[in-house]
Order: C-alpha cells, then sequence, then structure tokens
C-alpha cells in the first residue's frame, strides 16, 4: 500500500523482474578504507533497531535468510551489501540505531560510520527509512532525519509491520508521517506502508527501487 502515488503494471512487472533474480550477500564493512567500489545505484535501509529491516529486505528479495534477522535488537553493526547478478542495484542494510543499551563507544562509532558513508558515497541515491507503524515516528527517529538532512541525501519513509495497526489509524499515521516529512530538507514526499509478513507494499517499494536504479 502506497498512499498518494500509483504505480503502474509495467512498473511493477519491472521491480518483479528486478527482484526476482538471485540476491547474494557481498560484504560487510566497518569502515569506510573498506568500502566496495562504488558502482551503479546503492540504496540503503536504515531504521530503529528492531524495526524489521533486516525482515523486509528478506521480503523484496524473496530470500527468508538473506539478511539475518533478530529479535535482539542492535544486531546488525556494520553496513552489509547485497546485491544480484546483471542488477544496477546494491542494496546496503546500514546499523540500526536507537538502542540504548549499546556501549557509548559503540553508538558514536556507529554514528561516524553511517554520517561518513552518507557524506561520501558517490553513488548513493536513497535512503529508506523504516518506521514502525506501531510507533510512527519517535525521537531518534527525528534525529536520523536531522542527520539525513546534514548529509543532504534524499531519503524516503517506509512504514514497517502495517498490519500490526487497523486500517483507520494506518491512514492517520500515513497523513502525519508525510505532513512530519514535507517539514523535512531531504525528505522524499511519498510514504510506502509495507508489512514483511503479510508481504503488503512489497511489490510497490520494488518498483519504487527498480525505477531508482534505472532512470
Amino acid at each position: 500500500m502506497s498512499d498518494y502515488e500509483t504505480y503502474s503494471e509495467e512498473d511493477l512487472e519491472a521491480g518483479r523482474l528486478m527482484f526476482a533474480r538471485q540476491w547474494d550477500f557481498l560484504t560487510s564493512v566497518t569502515d569506510m578504507a573498506n568500502l566496495p567500489p562504488a558502482a551503479g545505484t546503492e540504496i540503503a535501509f536504515a531504521g530503529r533497531s528492531n524495526v524489521g529491516k533486516s525482515s523486509l529486505i528478506n521480503a523484496l528479495t524473496g530470500r527468508k535468510g538473506l539478511a539475518r534477522t533478530s529479535s535482539t535488537p542492535g544486531r546488525t553493526q556494520m553496513l552489509n551489501f547485497f546485491v544480484a547478478p546483471e542488477t544496477p542495484l546494491t542494496i546496503v542494510d546500514m546499523p540500526g540505531y536507537g538502542y540504548a543499551q549499546a556501549p557509548k563507544e559503540l553508538v558514536e562509532a556507529w554514528t561516524n560510520l553511517v554520517f561518513s558513508y552518507l557524506r561520501g558515497r558517490p553513488n548513493l541515491r536513497r535512503v529508506i527509512l523504516l518506521i514502525d507503524s506501531r510507533h510512527g515516528i519517535k525521537k531518534n527517529d527525528l534525529e536520523a532525519m536531522e542527520l539525513l538532512d546534514k548529509a543532504a541525501v534524499v531519503y524516503q519513509v517506509v512504514l514497517t509491520k502495517a498490519d500490526k495497526i487497523k486500517p483507520p489509524a494506518l491512514v492517520r499515521l500515513i497523513d502525519e508521517t508525510k505532513a512530519a516529512s514535507a517539514k523535512r530538507v531531504a525528505a522524499h514526499p511519498e510514504i510506502i506502508a509495507t508489512s514483511s509478513e503479510k508481504n503488503r507494499g512489497v511489490d510497490e517499494l520494488r518498483a519504487e527501487l527498480c525505477n531508482l536504479a534505472t532512470q
């Protein structure tokens, strides 16, 4: 489910075909020196710890074990890169933020790595900022938006776990999130609501990412 944008059958089919390919793990990095060569289009996924980043990446690619999922917040501590043959798109799973129990030094290291990546990656086309539908935009989400605005990287809010709230509440949340995004310097205006569990909004997100990679 997307809010104010519709995707053509051609867009949806192109997205389906791109993500029907064999997606695989490429590499993990903990510092800028080890980044893979910048090629094609990179789309990075960001969000609070336990927001469902790994589950959504797995749903998009049709591979349940591609991105590791865990009920333990803060497990993703590196930039993880995923690619598919003959596809101009690389997916990057960024470290989750907002995990209060992480040591301060580790949080600072994550922040430095993420900001350096955001500022210095020439082929980073967009950040997909995941927001849990059950909670809406929280303080640390706003801090992430500030970081993205400062880095001058376009980001798009994608709601996760949209099946966990009732439809009227979801409509309100989409409207509220769109209004909040409109105030941000680098935010993309459209919102996509997804559910990895119900495969909801996944086709639309595939189409969006395919358009970014091929236009």
